[in-house]
């Protein structure tokens, strides 16, 4: 995979990218081991990266994603933090407890308990599409658990109607009271390959040029979600709630809480996202007091994944910044 850089001349754009040497991008490598421990009620799933002492990264991924979302970028990472990837209630591994309403400030909650728990000081933390939106909430309400904020595709309100934003055109009809449960049957008959090409078509700008082992890891995960009970409920509850926080009033939209955010900020759009358009790239940047904006062409809506190499030395360009108080 290439990676490249595209920045415009506002100085919000001016992203320092570190050229600290990072190790070789091996695409072979397997997601990272798990384990299992209770937060907030919750068994909640959490892949780890070894790393030094002293710093420590979360990941938080977006919706139908998992903490495999992380596996190149956390891999570029590991010789400078320790990462954690935890699969939010409902996702990956972490099997939701009854009740749990999937809304982002629940979310939100697990994630500030999950990283209280670490007992690591403030953590660097980067979130992607819904994990974005989830992130930029515990770093408004606890800015005491952040040392530096990562935005990647952040699930900032945008409401244009449109098919392609979706992987499947029958999944906007699936919860309509009367052909919704036709339509989910039918959902729930497409095969684990297939939703992996339609996930593939929707996130990424270049689907073609991730490997086959990728595909087939992929493939494996989205079998497993098969058979947990929970998983569709999750899906199309998080959906909603998603939805329900962009049609929220302005006093609790994402767009007042962001300048509330005081941690040093990293936004990442890229060019080609269908899900969450780049146009809103330079307005959250603005919005967010230490933020700078870097746009990627040719990337989708999983830069973390599609571009990990980049997103890697933007990241550890920030780190390095904001140490040496130019940030």
């Amino acid at each position: 995979m290439t990676d490249t850089v595209e920045a415009s001349r506002a100085p919000l754009t001016h992203v320092p990218l570190s050229t600290t040497p990072l190790p070789h991008l091996d695409t072979s490598i397997q997601p990272w081991p798990g384990d299992h421990l209770v937060v907030g009620g919750h068994l909640v799933h959490v892949r780890r990266t070894p790393g030094p002492d002293g710093a420590t990264a979360v990941y938080v991924h977006g919706l139908g994603g998992s903490a495999t979302n992380w596996t190149d970028l956390a891999a570029q990472l590991a010789g400078h933090v320790r990462g954690h990837a935890p699969d939010l209630p409902g996702f990956g591994r972490s099997e939701p407890v009854d009740g749990y309403d999937f809304s982002l400030a629940a979310h939100a909650r697990v994630v500030a308990s999950f990283v209280a728990g670490l007992d690591a000081g403030p953590v660097h933390l980067l979130g992607n599409s819904m994990g974005g939106a989830i992130s930029m909430i515990v770093a408004a309400t606890r800015p005491d658990l952040v040392r530096t904020l990562t935005l990647i595709s952040p699930a900032v309100p945008d409401l244009r109607p449109s098919l392609r934003r979706v992987s499947d055109p029958r999944l906007p009809f699936a919860m309509l009271p009367v052909v919704g449960p036709r339509l989910r049957a039918r959902l729930a008959l497409v095969t684990p390959a297939e939703r992996t090409r339609q996930m593939l078509r929707l996130c990424f700008a270049e689907p073609d040029i991730v490997p086959a082992h990728r595909i087939a890891q992929s493939d494996a995960e989205y079998a497993e979600r098969s058979t947990q009970p929970w998983a569709g409920h999750a899906l199309g509850r998080s959906t909603v709630e998603l939805i329900r926080a962009w049609l929220a009033p302005r006093r609790r939209s994402l767009w007042v809480l962001a300048p509330r955010i005081t941690a040093p900020t990293l936004v990442v759009w890229g060019t080609e996202d269908r899900l969450v358009s780049v146009r809103k790239a330079p307005r959250v940047a603005r919005l967010l007091p230490r933020a700078r904006l870097l746009v990627l062409p040719r990337t989708g809506h999983v830069a973390q994944m599609e571009r990990p190499v980049t997103v890697a030395r933007a990241v550890l360009g920030m780190w390095e910044a904001v140490a040496a108080g130019t940030w």
